[in-house]
């Protein structure tokens, strides 16, 4: 368990390191003290080494957020192809609280990844950050849903992510925003944008608004698209074929989670995982 005194600010980071062939989890709660603040850093690693053995990693994690109190969360995901990821969170907000989530999930062959926010407060904010990158065959399955309950609430969820190979990125039918009777003069929004790099990908979006109060306002939008053949034209008149284009999309994307890894040992864990992928990364990282 993770707490903080009232105005103090303190700081975490949480390990779960998978091995091939067994299970390994985490379980987390988290209390924040009225005006203080918090950071939160969890790793989720499998390094497979060679290994085709399946493996499980798995986190919970718990927030109580007090009255006016910041806690800020980053999640990175970054395990090899055998291992299944669950990343699942939730987080009751008090009054003036704000919340801050960033979803970086690069590895697993399988993950899963749910958020249940309750903004049970006046003025409670949430914004959520997710990059996401499923190469190859890897699937992604993203289920959020943030309720609005206290008055003049704000919500922001902000998703990017590149599909390369025959990766399938699916996010549920539940994911969305829910503005209950009560939270009048809140405000959610959500946007994902989805760059599909290959035509055997699969991406399956479908936003969500419910809405049980009038005096809100409730946003939400998709761009989701194939690489333009223009812009494949103008690559591949400069040499570089389909796959070494899909390669400098995936390349961007590891580069730019490696550039803002909070610890050294998650930058470590995205160049293991960028070095398998494309050949010579942790040359053009260094």
């Amino acid at each position: 368990m993770l707490a903080t005194e009232k105005g103090e600010t303190e700081s975490a980071v949480v390990r779960v390191d998978g091995e091939p062939g067994h299970a390994a989890g985490a379980s987390v709660d988290v209390v924040t003290a009225p005006d203080s603040t918090l950071d939160v850093t969890i790793s989720l690693d499998g390094d497979a080494s060679g290994s085709s053995k399946a493996g499980l990693i798995g986190s919970e994690l718990r927030v109580f957020a007090g009255a006016r109190s910041r806690v800020n969360v980053v999640v990175y995901v970054t395990a090899d192809a055998p291992f299944t990821v669950i990343d699942d969170s939730g987080y009751v907000l008090d009054e003036g609280a704000r919340v801050n989530v960033r979803h970086i999930v690069l590895g697993g062959g399988r993950t899963y990844t749910g958020l249940a926010p309750d903004l049970r407060r006046d003025t409670a904010r949430i914004d959520l950050d997710t990059r996401h990158l499923p190469p190859g065959e890897d699937a992604r399955d993203f289920n959020y849903i943030i309720r609005h309950r206290g008055r003049k609430t704000f919500s922001n969820m902000d998703a990017n992510g590149v599909l390369t190979g025959t990766s399938r990125d699916v996010l549920s039918s539940t994911h969305g925003i829910a503005l209950a009777h009560g939270c009048k003069g809140s405000e959610g929004s959500e946007r994902e944008t989805v760059l599909l790099a290959n035509q055997g990908v699969d991406n399956k979006t479908v936003p969500t608004i419910l809405c049980d109060e009038d005096d809100v306002a409730g946003n939400h939008g998709a761009t989701i698209g194939h690489v333009r053949p223009e812009q494949l034209f103008y690559l591949g008149c400069r040499g570089l074929s389909q796959e070494q284009a899909e390669s400098l999309f995936v390349a961007a994307k590891l580069e730019d989670a490696a550039l803002s890894a909070p610890t050294d040992d998650i930058r470590e864990n995205v160049v293991r995982l960028g070095s398998a992928l494309i050949d010579g990364f942790e040359e053009e990282i260094a």
